[in-house]
Formats: C-alpha cells, sequence, structure tokens
C-alpha cells in the first residue's frame, strides 16, 4: 500500500459510484462510499476539496460506462486539468469502474493530467513503471477479479430469473397494472385491481374501445398505475393481453436500437477525434 505523506497535503476529488438504486439503498451506497474516503482522508492530512457522484437513490450509473458518459467523473477531470484539485480519491477500483478496460482508461486519463489517483482501501495508485511490471501487473489483477465477481452475479441472477421463468412464476419486469410484487411473488393490488375490473366491464358490457375508456378514466380521475392520465395504448393492453405482450417485444426492441445508435455515436467520435 502506498500513502502519502501527512507533510504533502493534496487537494483531493471524492468520486463515488453506484450502479443500482438496490445498491444505493442497500448495499454500498453514497454516503458509505464518501464516510470511507473522508476517514482515509483524515488520517492522511489532505483536504477534500470536492465530491462527484456517479448515480444516486433513484438509480445508478453503470461501471461499464466510459469515463465521457460519467458526468461526476468528467467534472472531477475537469478540476485537475484546472489546477483546482492534485487528484481523485475514490472508496476501491471497483467504484471507479466494474470493467478492466474502464477502470485502466480512467487512471490513465487521470495521470495524462496531471492528477494522482487514491483509493481509501489501497492508498495511492501510482503511475506505471517500465522498471515495475509487477506493479501494473498486480492493480490489473485486482480490476479482472472485480470484473469476475460482478459477471458471476449478474450470472446467476439471469439464471435464477430463467428458472423461475421457466417454472411460472414471476421473475422480473414491472407487474402489469393490478399486480404488485411481494417478495418475489405478483398478487393482486387491490385499488389497480378494481379499475382492471371496470375498464373490463366498460369494454365487455357497453362495447366501448381503449380510446373512449381511457377518456372516460381521466374524466372519472382514475389513477394510472404510475399515477398521470390514462392513454388508449395502456388501455389496450389491460383489454387483450397480446397487444400488451406486442408492446414488450417492441419495447425491447426500441431499446436495443436506442443502444445501437448510442455506439455509433460513439464509435464516430472516437474515429473523427482521430483523423483530426
Amino acid at each position: 500500500m502506498s500513502t502519502p505523506s501527512k507533510c504533502e497535503r493534496l487537494r483531493l476529488i471524492v468520486v463515488l459510484r453506484v450502479s443500482t438504486a438496490g445498491q444505493a439503498g442497500d448495499g454500498y451506497g453514497l454516503p458509505a462510499q464518501e464516510r470511507d474516503c473522508r476517514r482515509w482522508s483524515a488520517g492522511t492530512g489532505h483536504r477534500i476539496v470536492h465530491v462527484v457522484a456517479d448515480g444516486d437513490e433513484k438509480g445508478g450509473k453503470t461501471g461499464k460506462s466510459t469515463i465521457d458518459e460519467r458526468e461526476g467523473l468528467m467534472e472531477a477531470m475537469e478540476w485537475i486539468a484546472d489546477g483546482r484539485a492534485d487528484g481523485i480519491l475514490a472508496p476501491n477500483l471497483d467504484r471507479l469502474a466494474r470493467e478492466l478496460t474502464v477502470q485502466e482508461a480512467v487512471l490513465a486519463y487521470t495521470w495524462a493530467l496531471g492528477g494522482r489517483v487514491f483509493t481509501a482501501d489501497h492508498g495511492e495508485h501510482l503511475e506505471d513503471d517500465e522498471d515495475d511490471p509487477m506493479r501494473t501487473a498486480m492493480r490489473q489483477m485486482r480490476g479482472v477479479f472485480h470484473q469476475l465477481d460482478r459477471g458471476l452475479i449478474r450470472k446467476r441472477l439471469r439464471d435464477g430469473r430463467a428458472t423461475k421463468s421457466k417454472q411460472g412464476g414471476y421473475a422480473y419486469g414491472a407487474p402489469r397494472f393490478g399486480q404488485q410484487a411481494v417478495d418475489g411473488e405478483l398478487i393482486d393490488l387491490d385499488p389497480e385491481k378494481e379499475i382492471e375490473d371496470l375498464i373490463l366491464t366498460w369494454h365487455d358490457e357497453e362495447g366501448l374501445g381503449a380510446r373512449a375508456i381511457s377518456r372516460r378514466l381521466n374524466e372519472q380521475q382514475k389513477p394510472a398505475k404510475r399515477g398521470g392520465k390514462w392513454h388508449p395504448t395502456t388501455v389496450a393492453r389491460i383489454i387483450d393481453p397480446a397487444a400488451r405482450e406486442a408492446a414488450r417485444v417492441r419495447s425491447a426492441f426500441d431499446r436495443a436500437q436506442k443502444r445501437e445508435e448510442t455506439r455509433r455515436t460513439r464509435a464516430s467520435k472516437i474515429l473523427g477525434s482521430s483523423v483530426r
């Protein structure tokens, strides 16, 4: 472990990250991460001049995200580039990035700006040295095992969900209107179930279509799944389960298209910068 001398007082930016809402609330969340960083800083005499975070209690920022996709990390880089800070301090390398390639990119970028990198569980991560290849190898090995650990966790979750889905149980995804997930099982949500029954009654007995039903629901101020107003397509999914499945497939396709568009945009930026 490398810990700077107390006589060398540096200005550090604390860099925090959570990747999921559950991690923010139940795991190693932002407050706990910051607490560990401040404890380490107090023990070394260094001054924390700023705190940045990627992700919050409502959601996270994946450790796969590249540097330019992480606003908090980019803000820290700007502070270093402007001379307002001497380096960054993270709780551990896993909080900098979950994947080895991203971890190494963050370190290289920080060092290129003249900044230094510290983690509360290790101390300073020194720049690569041709005369000390073991330094680089040991750091990268830690990154490899962080990445492997996360990968195994995700695989176990996927396998568990797939097994439960095959058995006919609730695996994942947003429960449909009229239901909620409790302890991994779907149960009726009484207030929503009453509205669902009302929708089916209007459709079956009065012959109303999705547009007329959504208008009536809004007129009677019946709340939709997440509050707000009713839309004909939402009503159609309740009337016809096949419409719900079609909407799910369309949504998955749209998400895949968006990911591909993002990938192509980033690739164009990289190619453009290399040409210049």
